[in-house]
């Protein structure tokens, strides 16, 4: 599980085949222990959850970076390795 981006705290990753539990194009966000998964398509919670102002950094980020997610989100499925995103504080 390639981590692809990391900014205040939060760690962005993207699994390797990961077609069969969310059924949609998604990203795993971290941060204090706690996981969560967005949609790359809308920002959309998945599952889990973050505080609510890491969760609005990381549905901000993807609306930034939602071409280069969904580029990497090609790679990974075919068990090519992710190019990393910048974060939000770089």
């Amino acid at each position: 599980m390639p981590t692809i981006s990391m900014f205040y705290g939060i760690l962005i990753r993207m699994f390797f085949y990961d077609t069969e539990k969310h059924h949609v194009p998604h990203i795993h966000a971290e941060y204090q222990g706690q996981l969560a998964v967005y949609a790359i398509e809308d920002g959309a919670l998945l599952a889990g959850e973050l505080p609510k102002k890491k969760h609005k950094l990381v549905v901000a980020w993807i609306e930034i970076h939602q071409e280069e997610l969904m580029a990497d989100w090609q790679l990974a499925v075919t068990g090519s390795k992710p190019f990393p995103i910048r974060g939000l504080d770089q």
